[in-house]
C-alpha cells in the first residue's frame, strides 16, 4: 500500500484519545485539543493526528497573530504497519485539510529532547526551526510519564503536589527543559511575519524517531 492510499479526515476526541492513550509513547492525550484528524486506510483506522492551543504565548512568535491563528500539533501517532513515508503524507494532508476547512495561519510543534527527538519528521517536511522553547513545568503522577501540569489540571482539576497526593497518587515535578521548536505556516502569505530567527536544523548521530 502507498501513503497515497491514505485519508485523512475529522474523528471525535473520545476515539482520538483512545488511540494516543494507547499508541502513542507519552501515552496520554494532551488538555486544549481543538481539531481530531484519523489516519485511514481501506482496512480502518490507523492513526490520529491532534491538534490544540499549545503554549500560551506560543502566537507571540508571529507578528500580529492572535491565539486562533496557531494550531500546535501536539500528537502524531501512526500504526507501524503503515508504509514508509507516512507521517510526511500525512502531515501534508493535515495542512490541506486545515487549509480547506479552517482560518488557522501556522503550526507549531516541538520535539523533546529529552527523549532523544530532534524534530526528524518536521526536516523532512519542511518545517522552519526557531531553536529551543521556554522551559515548560511537567509532573510526573507515579507512573513515570511526563504530562505538563495544564493537563493535569484539565484532567484532575488541580496540579497541586499536596491535592494530588491527598487523592492517592505519588507526584513529582520534573526538572523543566526546552524542546526544539519548529514553525509551519498554513498561510504562506505569512511567513514574513515570523518573529523569531530561523535556526539550522538539529541534527544528532544515529537514528533520531520521527515524532513530536
Amino acid at each position: 500500500m502507498a501513503p497515497g492510499a491514505l485519508m485523512v479526515r475529522p474523528i471525535p476526541p473520545v476515539v482520538a484519545a483512545a488511540l494516543v492513550v494507547q499508541g502513542h509513547y507519552l501515552h496520554s492525550f494532551p488538555a486544549g485539543t481543538r481539531v481530531c484528524l484519523g489516519v485511514f486506510t481501506p482496512a480502518g483506522l490507523d492513526g490520529v493526528v491532534v491538534l490544540g492551543v499549545g503554549p500560551r504565548f506560543a502566537h507571540r512568535l508571529v507578528t500580529g497573530a492572535v491565539a486562533m491563528d496557531g494550531l500546535t500539533l501536539t500528537r502524531l501517532w501512526l500504526a507501524d504497519a503503515l508504509p514508509h513515508n507516512s507521517e510526511s503524507y500525512v502531515i501534508g494532508q493535515t495542512v490541506r485539510w486545515l487549509r480547506q476547512h479552517t482560518p488557522v495561519k501556522f503550526l507549531l510543534s516541538y520535539a523533546d529532547p529529552a527523549a532523544g527527538h530532534v524534530g526528524t519528521i518536521y526536516q523532512a517536511t519542511n518545517w522552519l526551526y526557531t531553536g529551543l522553547s521556554q522551559a515548560q513545568p511537567a509532573l510526573d503522577l507515579g507512573d513515570g510519564i511526563a504530562r505538563h501540569t495544564r493537563s493535569v489540571g484539565s484532567a484532575l482539576g488541580t496540579h497541586s503536589l499536596r491535592y494530588l497526593r491527598a487523592a492517592g497518587l505519588s507526584p513529582r515535578r520534573l526538572p523543566a527543559a526546552g524542546k526544539h521548536r519548529y514553525v509551519l505556516f498554513i498561510d504562506r502569505r505569512w511567513r514574513g511575519r515570523l518573529a523569531v530567527p530561523v535556526a539550522p536544523y538539529p541534527k544528532q548521530e544515529g537514528f533520531a524517531h520521527a515524532g513530536d
